[in-house]
């Protein structure tokens, strides 16, 4: 019995000796300096930690803010449409409509000419077809210039002749007979007319750009491959300093921002109907900031709006010394050449990674400007030269501008030898 005791008690205290215990803990008695130590190894890692979340927060903060910008920048959007190397001639709607058209596509057809340009919304503000367009139909706007515009283009495109709209843009005598409140008005709340009598649309009303985006839809549905704007621009001329923009219509914008901002509007609207946009621009704003913040239109920030950029680089609209050339009208080859390697350097210097730019067009002489004192006959040597210096200086497409449409088909290179 007692043996049984004796086991018992050793296995109790075999079990007290297995159970947890509490581990030591030391008391040290630290210096003062070995406390401050602590101290500052304390306050350095929570400072790090607090740098590392400020880091991480900032991270996250530039990167939304960056994705916020890039989702307000405006992007052109890319047409789907097959691209064609525009060499063509410019047409008024009364010529479109009528039977020359018959004589001007047989001489296509048997030259290097593949383009026509052709007036829509002309110089005195009318739509040159029956338009569907809502607007254009309570303003009473359209013509039976061209009675049948689907029938024509379908015509055009049968002989392979690509077809491009012209729209005269911000110029528009008809508006101001039944839009006055859309018009450049004066100081005195008079109309605005420029030295021919036209009146001009006031660029920041925006009721107006969806009336043209309307004209533009119109001409996409009827069959053109491409709009021009011409006349997207402010006028120059020197009654405009009486010309008074409420704070209401500009908002703070320049002339610039405001013509790139149609730009980009329309451009956007054109993309809907994947039909590409040009735009007509004043060969003399290549360089200058002084004409370009008259007129509104900024070169490569343009360019970077539209499909097509076409300067219109007329050797008669250049003064004397221009291109280090005494009288530019009498040098064909050398104007057109200076012109165009000055939109070479103006667009490669404002050239950015990821930003569209337009394909250069420019418009071409094919007139004789009689009313300057130095001047030479432009026939079929002369604009030769001019296309001759468009391809010289690396560029592909043209357009001849000749208002009476009266154009020299010798000129042109015949359809075999191109």
């Amino acid at each position: 019995m007692k043996k049984i005791f004796t086991l018992v008690t050793i296995l109790c205290l075999a079990l007290i000796g297995c159970q947890k215990r509490e581990p030591l803990v030391y008391k040290i008695n630290k210096s003062d300096e070995l406390k401050q130590y602590e101290s500052e190894l304390a306050a350095e890692s929570q400072f790090a930690a607090s740098r590392e979340k400020q880091s991480i927060e900032a991270s996250i903060a530039e990167a939304s803010e960056a994705a916020a910008m890039e989702a307000k920048t405006w992007k052109k959007k890319e047409i789907s449409r097959e691209r064609v190397k525009v060499k063509g001639i410019y047409l008024t709607d009364a010529t479109a409509g009528s039977s020359r058209m018959e004589d001007i596509i047989s001489h296509i057809d048997e030259t290097e000419l593949n383009a026509v340009v052709i007036d829509i919304k002309n110089d005195r503000g009318q739509i040159a077809f029956p338009a569907e367009s809502p607007e254009v139909q309570e303003l009473a706007s359209q013509t039976d210039t061209i009675p049948d515009l689907p029938g024509l283009i379908s015509k055009l495109h049968e002989h392979g002749i690509y077809a491009i709209a012209r729209l005269v843009t911000f110029r528009d005598p008809y508006l101001a007979t039944v839009r006055p409140e859309w018009m450049n008005t004066k100081s005195d709340g008079s109309l605005f007319y420029d030295n021919s009598g036209m009146a001009w649309v006031n660029p920041y009303k925006k009721e107006y750009w969806e009336y043209l985006a309307e004209v533009a839809d119109d001409c996409a549905d009827a069959g053109f491959d491409e709009v021009q704007f011409d006349y997207v621009r402010f006028c120059t001329e020197q009654g405009m300093k009486d010309v008074v923009y409420t704070e209401d219509d500009t908002q703070g914008r320049s002339k610039t921002d405001i013509i790139t901002e149609f730009m980009q509007y329309i451009s956007d609207r054109a993309a809907e109907k994947n039909i590409f946009v040009s735009a007509d621009v004043f060969g003399t704003i290549i360089g200058s900031y002084v004409d370009a913040a008259a007129v509104g239109q900024d070169y490569p920030v343009m360019a970077s709006c539209v499909d097509y950029m076409c300067p219109m680089i007329y050797p008669s609209h250049y003064g004397d010394g221009n291109f280090g050339i005494e009288h530019p009208d009498t040098d064909p080859y050398g104007s057109i050449s200076g012109a165009l390697n000055a939109s070479r350097k103006s667009l490669t210097l404002n050239q950015s990674e990821g930003i569209h730019q337009a394909i250069v067009r420019p418009w071409l002489q094919a007139f004789t400007a009689s009313w300057l004192p130095y001047h030479i006959n432009y026939g079929a040597k002369e604009i030769r030269q001019e296309i001759k210096a468009v391809y010289d200086q690396g560029y592909e497409e043209w357009i001849l501008w000749n208002a009476a449409n009266d154009y020299n088909w010798d000129a042109f290179l015949a359809s075999s030898e191109h």
